[in-house]
């Protein structure tokens, strides 16, 4: 049996869609655009939403649209994919790294505060395997300090937060489309906030500078081209209509995880914070304490050898080699990052898993273990 780690969920639906841009001729700045982007921001209730071409695009453009310059410290977790780190740097601001609640494995509000410095300009809060972060506890410290606050939300399409949709839970989110994403168009993301300037900015700079009305050949600022092409917004359309079933199937695949693993005592479970409702991106469980990095690393070569998709989730940021050189980052920094990091491993999770081949994973699991 081989069972993937990952896969999009494309039906004819979708498949009609971009036939029908195709034969429309209007590939790119065209009016398909602006209905995904209406689909978006009506789900997450936003007052706009922009999209690009990633979710990477994205953190790029709130971070140019909220001024951070040279030098300025923006505060985030080191258990992310590396964009959320990243964006920060193209902007040769500096990231300083939070560590996480061992539990939910999001960043941790209660150690934020003391990384505050005259220079912070904002925080970057990930929602991490799609699980809000604290929110409420982060914008509090961000409002007694005058930060923004940025909602990498790439991974949360669908969660809420005290009743709140993911995406409107800070000054911006942004949300990333990738196919092992809960909707896809390929490569993609989308930008949403409440906040007039940050979407005309971001508008802007997605098209090479151009202000709403200017020519092909007139730029106001710097830009980049950041756009969403027709076919792919076509794709999330139609995905933002079946967004219901989507999150649905992923629910029901977690929960049969659940029931299959619940009785395993050498591994456990991302907690899911009372406030928070979960929106499935991937399926992690950890390894026990008594299990070390190469058990990890073990484990996975074992189950790929017999057929089932697995990898390492996440690698913690402030480790990789760029990181490490950059900015003299070692181990032990981020102590509970580092635990968290070397025990975790993401199983097969996608819409088309059945129940007997979770069975099989899990069965699989449990003999290796």
């Amino acid at each position: 049996m081989n069972i993937e780690l990952s896969g999009p969920d494309i039906t004819q639906a979708e498949i009609d869609a971009v036939t029908e841009v195709l034969r429309s001729g209007r590939l790119s700045l065209g009016p398909a655009v602006p209905r995904f982007e209406q689909a978006v921001a009506e789900y997450v209730g936003a007052k706009h939403a922009v999209a690009v071409s990633s979710g990477t695009c994205g953190l790029h453009l709130l971070i140019r649209a909220i001024e951070i310059e040279p030098d300025d410290e923006v505060i985030t977790t080191p258990f992310s994919f590396v964009a959320s780190s990243n964006c920060v740097l193209f902007e040769r601001g500096r990231v300083i790294f939070v560590d996480i609640d061992p539990g939910t494995w999001n960043i941790d509000p209660a150690r934020i505060e003391a990384a505050v410095t005259p220079r912070t300009r904002a925080i970057i809060a990930v929602n991490v395997f799609g699980q809000p972060a604290d929110m409420d506890a982060i914008n509090a410290i961000a409002a007694r300090h005058k930060l923004r606050v940025i909602e990498d939300s790439c991974e949360s399409l669908g969660a809420r937060y005290k009743g709140r949709k993911s995406g409107t839970l800070a000054d911006a989110g942004v949300f990333g489309f990738y196919p092992n994403k809960q909707i896809t168009t390929g490569e993609g993301g989308m930008i949403t906030t409440n906040d007039d300037e940050i979407a005309r900015l971001c508008i802007s700079m997605r098209n090479q500078g151009r202000d709403t009305g200017m020519g092909w050949l007139s730029h106001e600022r710097l830009g980049y081209n950041y756009r969403l092409s027709d076919v792919a917004s076509a794709i999330g359309t139609v995905q933002m209509q079946r967004i219901g079933e989507i999150l649905e199937k992923r629910r029901r695949v977690a929960q049969w995880y659940h029931e299959q693993l619940a009785a395993e005592a050498r591994i456990s479970f991302q907690q899911i914070h009372p406030d928070c409702e979960i929106s499935w991106f991937v399926f992690v469980i950890k390894l026990a304490d008594e299990y070390s990095e190469q058990d990890r690393a073990n484990l996975i070569e074992k189950l790929r050898a017999r057929g089932i998709g697995c990898s390492n989730y996440f690698a913690p940021i402030h480790l990789q080699t760029f990181y490490r050189r950059q900015f003299n980052l070692r181990e032990g920094d981020f102590p509970v990052c580092e635990a968290v990091a070397a025990r975790t491993i993401a199983l097969p999770f996608h819409n088309h898993l059945t129940e007997s081949q979770v069975a099989h994973v899990c069965d699989t699991l449990r003999s290796l273990l």
